[in-house]
């Protein structure tokens, strides 16, 4: 699902059809292409185009392209490849979304263009890389300074890099790592226990919120890398968290209530400060890249990080040796190397 930016509107995608509510009431949206099966919904930041994955084109390579809605005239294009939400930078002009694959994923970002309509995602080379897959929507400070991204598959990781440089400045697990496959069934249950939409962070530049099974809030300054605990919800599991525009925390419980948590945003100055370096951030970004030129051979293209380390993609074509102590994903890439090298 996904709201719109400006408007009352919620749009979701379910078996096949894509439903609108707006305080009015709900209707369909139509003339949708009769292959649609939308996994994931974005609107473009105007609000104009209603971007959606996987693309309803060839079903064999759907999940290699996305669709792009132009509203205004109904009509349907061919966009890169996206599959789990899309985070638009408080600046302006930039998005951040992922591409998901078991072995890793990447961490795109995009320059949008809204003209010529439909808006458009512009894939840009420089991307993070994350091991394995099933991650959340990736989440931007409110200052744009930070983007935490939530996930994985396997265990709760939780992953935050300053923004323009993605240095990586947090990793960690929530509750305990993963001890491996099979997975006993009482680390299984703490596992499942902690919500995958319990991070936010509030108009307090640099401070991160996580919701806990524990129904307490951490509120972690990403600065000093220092943590507190807040007990808000009495025990209660944390099942949602989010961040309203005005700054608020709105909280979920796992018992069905809701609570509204008002936090110190700084002074006007601050926050004025605060959106001069957020627009220069994604200038400097901008400045520090290009456009890949052909989607339907992303990994060739693109330059990537994760966080501590930086690969070219020629870097990875030629990688044959990894530690144990590497990311997955490497280990993966240069296991592959060496066999295709073998069978030359």
């Amino acid at each position: 699902m996904t709201w719109h930016p400006d408007e009352p509107l919620l749009v979701v995608a379910t078996e096949g059809r894509v439903v609108q509510w707006t305080p009015a009431g709900l209707s369909e949206l139509e003339n949708l292409p009769p292959a649609a099966r939308y996994r994931s919904l974005a609107f473009s930041p105007n609000g104009r185009t209603l971007w959606a994955s996987p693309s309803s084109g060839d079903e064999d390579s759907a999940w290699e392209r996305s669709d792009v809605f132009d509203l205004a005239t109904e009509t349907v294009s061919i966009g890169p490849r996206w599959d789990t939400g899309v985070a638009v930078h408080p600046a302006g002009g930039l998005v951040a979304t992922l591409a998901s694959d078991q072995g890793a994923t990447h961490g795109l970002f995009a320059r949008v263009d809204h003209e010529p309509a439909p808006a458009a995602m512009r894939v840009l080379r420089r991307a993070l890389i994350l091991d394995a897959d099933g991650y959340g929507t990736p989440i931007f400070s409110a200052d744009g300074r930070h983007l935490a991204i939530r996930g994985n598959a396997y265990e709760n990781s939780l992953e935050v890099f300053e923004f323009p440089s993605l240095h990586r400045v947090l990793a960690t697990t929530l509750g305990e790592p993963s001890p491996g496959y099979p997975y006993p069934p009482e680390w299984l249950e703490q596992m499942r226990s902690w919500s995958r939409h319990n991070l936010a962070f509030g108009a307090q530049p640099g401070v991160l919120w996580v919701g806990t099974p524990a129904g307490t809030l951490i509120e972690v300054d990403l600065e000093d890398q220092h943590a507190v605990e807040h007990d808000v919800l009495a025990g209660s599991p944390v099942s949602g968290l989010g961040a309203m525009a005005t700054g608020e925390l709105l909280i979920a419980s796992r018992g069905g209530d809701l609570v509204l948590l008002s936090v110190h945003a700084g002074s006007t100055e601050t926050q004025s400060a605060d959106g001069d370096t957020s627009r220069a951030a994604v200038t400097a970004f901008l400045d520090a890249t290009s456009e890949v030129p052909d989607y339907d051979d992303l990994e060739t293209h693109l330059v990537v990080t994760d966080g501590a380390r930086t690969w070219e993609s020629d870097d990875l074509a030629t990688v044959t040796t990894a530690a144990a102590t590497d990311p997955t994903w490497l280990q993966l890439q240069a296991a592959i190397n060496v066999a295709r090298d073998q069978d030359k």
